[in-house]
This record gives structure tokens, C-alpha cells and sequence, in this order.
């Protein structure tokens, strides 16, 4: 069988990456494929015994059918619940895209069916002076899942964003709609927008779920989409 390897990219910060990812997960999970997910950058990580661990990270290893050890599945984790490259500034560290993909491939070298590598925040955050999260996955050579949250101005930020990752040379394998405003009155009006004007199919269209629970969430996914 196939290694389907896939980076999730948001439209924004808070559009739900994370739950996207574990939705993803859980879906291929269900559909008997070995998985799991990395989150090669946290920032607003707690202080354990452990040393310092990041909740989405933890989510993500949660859904996932293959452990790996947290260092592996977050090999940069910042205190800070700012932007990347400033808490890592804060540290008195420094992120480069070639160590962050070096960070992958090693714990990539794990063979499995499918694996997602999520980034932070938006396409273009910042991880220092030269470099941005959106050269990553053109250092590890892997089509986009894009999430994007359903809420008031999403149609620009997910068509900026589509924009800007084919510009950028990689691949939109899919989308996923994520709502995230229970209040937005309009939001299949703005799903069908985007459904027509972004160039990828649609994974699924996720409710706004009270629970947040990822396993409930994949039933509104369609993995054949991409698979």
C-alpha cells in the first residue's frame, strides 16, 4: 500500500488545525490505515516533569495508531502562546526551516499509511528574518490539507491562502470546512463560495461540535478524496 504523507495548513491561527488533523486521523484510523501526526512546532507549551509538552501535540498523538515518543511528534516546543519566532527569540533560540525538516524525516523514517506534519498559525508565519512555515512543506515535498474555518471573512483568507500555496509550487490535495462560528448565519453560503472557487476538492464539511470530539468529526470526512 501507499504512504500518503500530507501537511495541514490553516487560513489562520484558531481555525482548528489541530481537530482537522485528529479528525483526519481518527477517519483513517476507521478505515484500517496506520497513521499518525506531527506537530514540528508548538508554542504555548506547559511545563511537566516531562519537560515541556504542548496540547496539540498531546491531541494528535492521542489519534494516532503508531506511537511515537513526544520529542518525536514535537521536537520544538516554546513556552510562549505568541507567534513562533518570537518565543523562540524569548528562549534564545532560533528556528531555520532545515533543522525543522531534518526534525521530520527523522521521525518520518517510522513507515506508516498515512501521516500528517501540521504547521502553526497561518501559511506565512514567520519562523525567522528569511524563512516562513510555508517553506516547510516544499523541504518535505508534501501536498496541503487546508482548514479552513467557517467564519466571517474566510472566503478571502482561504482564496489568499490558496493563492499563495500555488504560487509557493506545492500541491492543494483537499480542503476541509471546519465551523467554527455556531452564530454565522451564512455559512453554507460561504462553504458553496468556496467549494466553486477553490481548486482542490472538499474532505468535508465539519458542524460546529460542542464536544470537540474528533471521532464524531470524522464521519463528516471523505478520505477517498485524497487517498
Amino acid at each position: 500500500m501507499a504512504s500518503y504523507k500530507f501537511f495541514i495548513a490553516g487560513t489562520d491561527t484558531d481555525v482548528g488545525k489541530t481537530f482537522v488533523a485528529q479528525a483526519l486521523l481518527e477517519s483513517a484510523n476507521n478505515r484500517g490505515l496506520s497513521c499518525y501526526g506531527l506537530k514540528p512546532i508548538a508554542a504555548g507549551c506547559e511545563e511537566t516533569q516531562q519537560g515541556l509538552v504542548n496540547d496539540d501535540a498531546l491531541k494528535l498523538m492521542a489519534s494516532a495508531s503508531i506511537k511515537l515518543s513526544y520529542q518525536q511528534v514535537n521536537p520544538v516546543a516554546l513556552k510562549a502562546a505568541v507567534a513562533p519566532h518570537v518565543a523562540a527569540a524569548q528562549e534564545g533560540r532560533k528556528l531555520e526551516v532545515h533543522r525543522l525538516s531534518g526534525f521530520c524525516r527523522g521521525a518520518m523514517m517510522t513507515k506508516a499509511d498515512f501521516i500528517l506534519v501540521e504547521g502553526a498559525g497561518g501559511w506565512r508565519v514567520p519562523l525567522n528574518n528569511r524563512e516562513t512555515m510555508a517553506q516547510l512543506p516544499v523541504e518535505l515535498n508534501l501536498a496541503v490539507i487546508l482548514v479552513v474555518g467557517i467564519k466571517l471573512g474566510c472566503i478571502n483568507h482561504a482564496l489568499l491562502t490558496q493563492e499563495a500555496i500555488l504560487r509557493d509550487g506545492i500541491k492543494l490535495a483537499g480542503w476541509v470546512a471546519n465551523r467554527v462560528d455556531p452564530q454565522m448565519e451564512v455559512s453554507g453560503d460561504s462553504i458553496e463560495y468556496l467549494r466553486q472557487a477553490i481548486r482542490a476538492p472538499l474532505i468535508g464539511e465539519i458542524p460546529f461540535l460542542n464536544d470537540r470530539d474528533p471521532q464524531a468529526a470524522a464521519k463528516y470526512l471523505q478520505l477517498d478524496k485524497i487517498l
